[in-house]
């Protein structure tokens, strides 16, 4: 989500996610979209009103059958078929560092994926391109693959 102008610098947000078992640090304009329509029990959901850029947090069953880079196409893939994308694009996979992580003692390997997805807005016939980044942190202690996904529309 993009940074405030200077004349805004309301201070980041922290929200709970999933009863409190996460944390996000989320900028001002930020909206839970469970405020807005519902939304699965596995996912935390939150959308800019102005860009209309998202932000995914979602707790999935660990794909277990795809390893390594494989799993971040996996899962991009997927999303791209649950939302009807009528066409995919993946511009890269990088791995990314576990020393990075909060999370890292829990998480086998991980993941950052960019691409594009041509999809339509609920109840509209135009698809756009939009830019898709995703983490992936996999966390075969848990049997879950933890996916965030960033959707920046044009």
């Amino acid at each position: 989500m993009p940074a405030p102008s200077a004349g805004s610098m309301e201070p980041t947000r922290h929200y709970p996610l999933f009863g409190g078992a996460f944390s996000a640090s989320l900028p001002p304009g930020a909206l839970d979209v469970s405020d807005l329509r519902p939304v699965p029990d596995n996912q935390e959901v939150f959308c800019h009103r102005v860009t209309d850029q998202s932000l995914v947090v979602e707790l999935l069953e660990l794909q277990a059958h795809v390893q390594g880079e494989e799993a971040a196409r996996y899962h991009f893939e997927d999303v791209g078929g649950v939302q009807g994308a009528r066409a995919m694009q993946v511009d890269s996979v990088q791995p990314l560092p576990l020393e990075n992580l909060a999370l890292r003692s829990f998480c086998q390997e991980a993941w950052v994926l960019s691409g594009k997805q041509q999809v339509a807005k609920e109840n509209q016939q135009v698809a756009k391109d939009v830019t898709v980044h995703q983490a992936l942190l996999r966390l075969p202690r848990y049997q879950t693959d933890l996916l965030l996904t960033f959707n920046d529309p044009p």
